[in-house]
């Protein structure tokens, strides 16, 4: 929708433009005519200003008069004017002298153009209340650099007759005051007595692709603040001079009341681009990645997101993960990968099911060698082997059911009861490899000396460290890294085969898995 309707695939450019206004119509008062030269004033910028209401104060010259009787300029003797001192609205500069200002006021006396305004409040009704019926062409010039096109606001048709109306001339270029004024939901006849300011908004929303539709939109609003309380509306003074015949200068005092037009042009233009296309779609498509963060926040936190629903959401974004002191890790010399038991276990270690967490077909492929044989006996040495194999085998389940190597020691400890196999076969501790990576005594001390060169071996403990180390090197073997040691389950098998060839002072063990 915002693709098509909003054109993101346009290049946009913003609007340069020129205005020119001139204000039409004539009214009659008590005292002239006025026309177009005497009621419009220049004004800076894309503004006029046209004159409502004034105060006039006619046949001034320079000379010495009684100041107007403001709350600072107000006497009772000389002393209370000192001489050419100006206060902020004063009309002149005091000449030290207190003057009677009429019959019952006294104020001090100032060198200004004489006699001084005396009217301080606008006319009611406004001099110039038929203003409101004058009319206004605005000339609007735009151009937009991008695209190198220029147009304005009079049609080609123009009709010089026509009036601006929403409804019949939408495009007429003429505007009645009276209208703008209606249009910003003002009244004339009260705006005109004080003034105001008037923004007339020119806006251009063109469109370059084919037809290039490009056509004006008018709007109005008032734009100074009407409640304020000192000063309201817009006025200012200017004098008309001119020379009487003894060669004294005089002049007329015009305090001007009247409305500022202000005429605020804004617009965009644009036509199709290939980039721009891109890079908003590319964009819509990121906001893809927000939704999905909206939607998760909402329904995890938000508590209106119904329990079932929050529910279900949990369980397939988090996988629940164990208590690391509640899980145990074994390894089968029968079998290629690393099994992942939870506890509490409810029968036999052995027997209790697990998922599979991690391969290692190298290792298995090892493991099967270790437990086979590889080299070419004789078949008395086979035989024989095999008939010790199936003896200790026989005498291991007659006691228990979960040793399938012959191998184990009887436990009545649930967490105990492991095999180095899963099926029947023989030990992994009668392996050359167990014999060589474990038991073997001179690499245990090779490894000791590496983690601690000044090792005594001939100490007291020492077989507690071998123990210790021939421990961690099953680990390291069997389960491939020192990661899994404190939750690693050395089977039994190999647990008692270690503790007999390093045997702890007193015979006391405690533990199954690395110590």
């Amino acid at each position: 929708y915002t693709l098509l309707f909003d054109k993101r695939y346009q290049k946009k450019d913003s609007v340069i433009s020129s205005v020119h206004t001139k204000v039409k119509g004539v009214a009659q008062t008590d005292k002239w005519i006025w026309d177009t030269a005497e009621y419009t004033i220049p004004m800076q910028a894309n503004s006029f200003f046209v004159i409502t209401n004034v105060i006039i104060t006619e046949n001034q010259i320079q000379s010495r008069c009684a100041e107007y009787p403001f709350a600072n300029d107000l006497c009772s003797s000389h002393s209370s004017c000192i001489k050419g001192s100006v206060d902020q609205q004063s009309n002149g500069i005091r000449t030290g002298r207190c003057v009677n200002y009429n019959a019952t006021v006294n104020t001090c006396e100032i060198m200004a153009w004489c006699p001084v305004e005396s009217e301080k409040t606008a006319p009611v009704p406004a001099v110039l209340e038929s203003a409101e019926n004058f009319t206004v062409l605005i000339k609007n010039n735009i151009h937009f650099p991008k695209f190198n096109y220029t147009i304005q606001n009079i049609p080609q048709n123009f009709n010089a007759s026509c009036t601006f109306s929403k409804k019949t001339f939408p495009l007429c270029p003429i505007f009645r005051l009276g209208d703008i004024l209606q249009a910003a939901n003002q009244n004339f006849s009260e705006m005109a007595i004080e003034g105001g300011i008037i923004g007339i908004e020119i806006n251009w929303d063109c469109n370059l692709d084919w037809s290039h539709h490009c056509s004006p939109q008018y709007g109005f609003r008032r734009l100074d603040d009407k409640s304020t309380s000192k000063q309201p509306g817009f006025n200012f003074r200017f004098a008309k001079h001119y020379k009487q015949q003894n060669g004294v200068e005089q002049r007329t005092l015009i305090k001007a009341y009247g409305i500022r037009f202000d005429v605020l042009v804004f617009g965009t233009a644009g036509k199709f681009d290939f980039i721009e296309l891109v890079m908003y779609i590319g964009s819509m498509i990121s906001y893809f990645g927000l939704a999905v963060f909206v939607i998760d926040f909402y329904i995890t936190y938000c508590s209106c997101c119904k329990s079932p629903v929050r529910i279900y959401h949990y369980k397939k974004k988090y996988e629940t993960v164990q208590n690391p002191r509640r899980v145990l890790y074994v390894s089968y010399v029968d079998k290629a990968h690393i099994t992942l038991i939870k506890e509490p276990l409810g029968r036999s270690l052995q027997d209790a099911e697990g998922s599979v967490v991690e391969s290692h077909p190298e290792k298995f492929s090892d493991s099967v060698g270790c437990c086979t044989n590889s080299s070419n006996n004789d078949s008395v040495t086979e035989e024989h082997e095999m008939q010790r194999f199936h003896r200790e085998r026989a005498y291991s389940q007659a006691h228990f059911k979960w040793c399938h190597c012959g191998k184990c020691q009887q436990t009545d400890k649930l967490h105990e009861q492991l095999c180095c196999r899963r099926k029947e076969g023989r030990c992994i501790t009668t392996s050359p490899l167990f014999e060589r990576l474990v038991l073997s005594r001179d690499n245990l001390n090779d490894v000791l000396l590496y983690k601690e060169p000044f090792l005594d071996l001939n100490s007291r403990n020492v077989n507690d460290k071998l123990r210790r180390c021939a421990f961690k090197q099953y680990i390291r073997w069997r389960f491939g890294s020192f990661d899994l040691e404190d939750r690693a389950v050395i089977p039994s098998c190999c647990r008692w085969k270690i503790r007999n060839t390093y045997p702890k002072d007193g015979g006391n063990y405690t533990g199954f898995k690395a110590i």
